[in-house]
């Protein structure tokens, strides 16, 4: 369900959005999700990472490049990639080879938990509506990455959100690129106090939001 664009960018024909920004998703990652949730200053062991969207991994990644302590990292995915596809679309950031390769073999062997570094990881496959509520742990930080909510209402829905934010840490945080009002609407009903920031590249808001007690 995939098709390339310009050889190196994978767009997924169910939602017809791309995997990761036009305008570098290594950055993009590390300003949305990394800055927007406060990391890597506030890890500590143990500290949960979760995230709605796995993709490429990239966010993963990128969070096995800065994390210095034992940390725990869950992706929630309906449809995941194929390892071959993983593996091209990661030639774009070289930048994270060395984390990218451990990550490509586990993948590969179609491995759902397993150890990036630091970073115990655990894929939960399945549509997040029927996944998390079963999820059995709260996180300190929320990675929201689904595709773009006009293409992917779904994983956006106030339903899904107020999952996201029962299964949030008290003081914890989410992060996304999409400043859509639904999605803040529905941060803000599921307990969040949302917060609207400069975004990444051409996107010129981004949402965060930290839980009130």
């Amino acid at each position: 369900m995939l098709e390339w664009r310009d050889g190196a960018l994978p767009v997924s024909t169910r939602f017809d959005d791309p995997y990761f920004s036009l305008q570098n998703g290594l950055e993009e990652t590390r300003h949305v999700f990394l800055a927007g949730n406060g990391l890597p200053d506030r890890l500590r062991p143990g500290f949960q990472i979760a995230e709605l969207g796995f993709g490429t991994g990239l966010n993963l990644l990128a969070t096995a490049l800065v994390a210095q302590v034992p940390i725990r990292f869950t992706s929630f995915e309906a449809f995941p990639m194929a390892g071959d596809d993983i593996a091209r679309a990661l030639t774009a950031f070289p930048q994270v080879a060395d984390v990218a390769r451990p990550f490509l073999q586990h993948w590969g062997q179609g491995a759902l938990a397993f150890q990036i570094g630091t970073v115990s990881v655990e894929v939960v496959i399945g549509d997040a509506r029927d996944t998390l509520p079963l999820w059995g742990q709260k996180a300190d930080a929320w990675f929201l990455d689904g595709f773009s909510p006009a293409k992917n209402p779904e994983l956006w829905g106030a339903d899904l959100m107020m999952q996201v934010g029962r299964h949030t840490a008290p003081g914890g945080t989410c992060a996304t690129y999409t400043a859509a009002g639904f999605v803040r609407r529905g941060l803000a009903a599921a307990g969040f106090a949302v917060e609207r920031r400069a975004g990444h590249g051409h996107k010129r808001h981004m949402t965060v939001g930290t839980l009130l007690a």
